[in-house]
């Protein structure tokens, strides 16, 4: 056996002899050193271990805020202590005095260290991973917390638990928490605390809502929509828990909303979503945990999908604190009959007067977003047998109201930018909107006419398309406006000051940034954070006297700052940001070698794409290096940016460790450049994006002089895999190679909401359907061996392992080479350390061998 001493001086002796070839100008193309497989695993091991100390984990995130008594303000955040490696959940302290500038702020655990071991001793239920997947966690420990900001109380999910803790603002040290405890088997997720009585804390389980109380301990099942039969075919219906397409592809987790304060009659109410799967297909997996197979409802393009109504539930408490009088109310008419153009149910919530429940409703083909309000008085029971096939039904005009609409003809990117304005008029509402209606999203005020509540009036109306379907604005106002994008998560609003803050992209699409506009003065936009860094996450607390912000730029560390924010009046010039300190300090890679170049470049069509390099760690100038084109090239995306790329782009350092040249480019499709940038794909996917990415590939090989174009390998996962497979067929003079992960293979097999808003529905548009297709091109795969290499996870929920076997099935029939690594207990993300590993190894391996 070679001691790992000796293999680490072969290593290096290697690396030397490689150094010295590529600094002899006779051989003026790089030779990657070939490496064991043994070898090849020492490096990926290495790699991993330098750069665990800039991992995501160790950035703060899931920012809140809390107003203490004494004045002083506690920030709440999930990150991983220097001396752990889980995430856990961690608080500071910031006095009303504190203003100084520039000192690293002291982190404190909010929660024992030893509790930490609940989480991984604990195997992820089925539930849980799947919602993992669907949030795109990367992280272990605690992933999410709630907080009831004027009690303390915390409420979190660990190990399919609940567990809750109580913060009085005066910690003597961490707190262990307690779990709560309840009857039912099964994940307890999503859990929401009640905003006015921190005592009730409802949570989803197995297709259900429950509540529990955490002084009496009891707890109750709200909804009975699942019957808990072995088989999904039998059981369709859940509740509070948003359909498959609805977490993947619209970005909405939960499926319940608590009223937001009490009405003072004593009724606590919850509005959820009850979703039928009935018609959609059912599909069968290996199981992870066992040799039997999982059922899991996928609906495919051009299939049925599930249907969303809301529903309310309500209930009492006793004065000896039981819940009882427990009651399901449905809307006088579901939402299909009233809006029958109605697909998706994307965002839902309350006003906040608690009055009504707005939603967001979506056609199928995504050209249609209205926004309603539905009164409580609009939920019954029993819900009245009302309606009929004529589609007749009386409700008020206070009933069911839409109060803005807005159409597309590519699509809606639905977003997170609505917020409701306080109104002095009962007949008017008011709100801050975001809409790409002018190519890029910016911001309007909107007024609204609405027949309120508490007028008296009354107003029949019997037909389906009478006026209260359609919106009545009094006032539309442009708060922000130019050729770019404010970004859609979120926005904050100084309501005592008039004052709006939002994250985009004025400065260039490669930095996000914080502004500022006042209501009073639109379209005067104040700039608030320092250009030359991307400020990827930002929070602020409920005042607007607070801001936490993440920001980087491409060769520095990410870094964490508290501000405090006053002005004088209600002008963007008078706000002040004062900085309070560091939650993380900044820094400098060890190594420049971790900061790629960005490059700009103008294409034929007149369209300036950005493109980002990896040097080789041992560049000499004069040397042409072997390159990995690592593609995603689809929309929703975006590549390239001005942020520190670092655990996140793990593989692009392995590759420039071991010698490569790594490009990434964003072509017309990607995200964050405007809708008509990003519509470049529309109804013909798989068949443009290559023509923008090899266009600056060559340009990139003849302005950097050291891209050696006879030796370029395609690399790319999900949608890059599928451009990977792509780029073989339609340019394989300019691919030597190409590593595709996860593909899909044909858009007939992937989903609904993502497939249809990209490519319309396949009856629409079978033509781009078929030349979108890989499987239609199978006959123009190489003939020569080991240009191919698919990787697939075969428990991908997502893209399933059905769009590999097909393309296996037809490359057999025609007799066409490849090679194929599975992962048995794999989704769509490889998430064990073990898979990682090896796929960084085997990747490694097929490059040397065959580049």
């Amino acid at each position: 056996m070679t001691s790992r001493k000796s293999r680490r001086q072969r290593m290096k002796n290697m690396d030397t002899m490689s150094n010295e070839l590529v600094g002899d100008q006779t051989f003026p193309d790089s030779t990657v050193p070939r490496k064991s497989w043994s070898e090849l695993r020492a490096v990926v091991s290495d790699l991993r271990r330098k750069l665990s100390g800039v991992s995501a984990g160790s950035v703060p995130s899931s920012i809140t805020f809390r107003s203490l008594p004494d004045g002083r303000t506690r920030i709440y955040f999930l990150s991983t202590p220097s001396n752990g490696w889980e995430t856990t959940l961690l608080y500071v302290d910031i006095a009303h005095a504190d203003h100084a500038n520039g000192y690293r702020l002291h982190w404190q655990p909010v929660i024992e260290a030893n509790f930490q071991s609940v989480s991984s001793v604990n195997r992820l239920s089925k539930e849980e991973q799947l919602l993992w997947e669907r949030k795109r966690l990367a992280t272990w420990g605690i992933t999410s917390y709630e907080i009831h900001a004027e009690s303390g109380k915390l409420v979190f999910p660990a190990a399919s638990s609940l567990y809750q803790c109580v913060d009085t603002g005066f910690m003597p040290g961490p707190l262990f928490p307690s779990e709560i405890r309840m009857s039912t088997t099964g994940a307890k997720l999503c859990p929401q605390i009640c905003p006015w009585n921190n005592a009730l804390i409802a949570h989803t389980c197995s297709g259900d809502l429950y509540l529990s109380h955490s002084i009496t301990g009891s707890s109750v099942r709200l909804t009975h929509a699942r019957k808990g039969g072995r088989s999904l075919v039998d059981d369709p219906l859940t509740a509070g828990t948003p359909s498959y397409v609805m977490q993947e592809e619209f970005t909405r987790y939960i499926g319940y909303w608590w009223q937001p304060k009490s009405m003072f009659d004593g009724i606590y109410r919850i509005v959820y979503e009850e979703v039928d799967e009935s018609d959609v297909k059912i599909y069968c997996f290996p199981s992870s945990n066992s040799d039997e197979v999982d059922e899991f409802r996928f609906p495919r393009a051009g299939m049925p999908n599930a249907r969303s109504n809301l529903k309310m539930v309500q209930f009492r408490l006793t004065e000896s604190l039981h819940i009882v009088d427990i009651e399901i109310l449905e809307l006088q008419y579901p939402l299909h009959i009233m809006f029958p153009w109605m697909e998706y149910m994307v965002r839902v919530g309350w006003t906040p007067d608690a009055q009504y429940v707005w939603v967001q409703l979506l056609d199928r083909k995504q050209q249609k977003l209205e926004l309603i309000l539905l009164s409580i008085d609009n939920f019954c029971e029993p819900p009245p047998n009302t309606y009929n096939t004529e589609n007749h039904f009386t409700p008020t005009s206070a009933s069911v109201q839409v109060i803005y609409s807005e159409q597309s003809p590519i699509w809606i990117n639905v977003n997170d930018l609505l917020y409701f304005l306080k109104s002095d008029d009962a007949n008017e509402v008011k709100f801050i909107w975001g809409s790409e209606e002018s190519e890029f999203r910016h911001l309007y005020l909107i007024t609204s006419s609405i027949a309120g509540l508490s007028n008296g009036v009354e107003e029949p109306l019997d037909r389906m398309d009478s006026i209260f379907l359609r919106p009545r604005i009094t006032s539309k106002i442009a708060l922000t406006q130019g050729d770019y994008e404010v970004l859609g998560k979120k926005i904050w609003v100084d309501e005592v000051n008039s004052i709006v803050y939002f994250c985009g992209l004025r400065e260039g699409p490669l930095e996000q940034h914080v502004y500022a506009v006042s209501l009073r003065r639109p379209l005067e936009i104040r700039l608030l954070t320092r250009p030359g860094y991307s400020y990827n996450s930002v929070y602020f607390n409920k005042e607007c006297t607070m801001l936490v912000t993440v920001y980087s730029s491409i060769k520095t560390l990410p870094t964490c700052q508290v501000f405090k924010i006053s002005q004088t009046d209600w002008t963007v010039e008078s706000i002040s940001l004062t900085p309070v300190g560091y939650l993380l300090e900044p820094a400098a890679p060890e190594s420049e070698l971790f900061a790629p170049e960005i490059f700009k470049h103008k294409i034929k069509s007149g369209d300036t794409v950005y493109s980002m390099i990896f040097k080789p760690h041992n560049f000499q100038p004069g040397v042409k290096y072997p390159t990995i084109l690592n593609i995603y090239g689809g929309p929703e995306v975006q590549l390239v940016s001005n942020t520190f790329k670092g655990l996140r782009h793990l593989r692009m350092h392995m590759l420039a460790a071991q010698g490569y040249c790594v490009v990434l480019i964003d072509s017309r499709g990607s995200q964050h450049r405007g809708l008509i940038f990003e519509s470049h794909l529309r109804r013909r996917m798989g068949t443009v994006e290559l023509n923008d990415q090899v266009e600056v590939l060559r340009w990139l090989a003849e302005a950097t002089g050291y891209i050696d174009l006879n030796r370029v390998a395609l690399h790319g996962w999900s949608y890059g895999g599928y451009l990977s497979l792509m780029g073989l067929i339609q340019y394989p003079d300019v691919f030597k190679l190409a590593i595709a992960g996860a593909p899909v293979t044909s858009w007939n097999f992937y989903d609904t909401g993502y497939t249809e808003r990209y490519m319309d529905l396949p009856q629409n548009n079978s033509h781009g359907y078929m030349a979108g297709s890989v499987l239609t091109y199978v006959n123009k795969f190489p003939d020569e061996e080991n240009r191919l290499l698919i990787i697939h996870g075969l428990i991908d929920e997502n893209v399933h392992f059905y769009h590999t076997s097909q393309l296996i099935n037809a490359l057999v029939k025609i007799g066409k080479p490849y090679q194929l690594q599975v992962y048995p207990n794999e989704r769509h993300s490889l998430r064990s350390l073990d898979a990682s590993k090896h796929y960084e190894t085997t990747l490694l391996s097929f490059l040397q061998n065959h580049l």
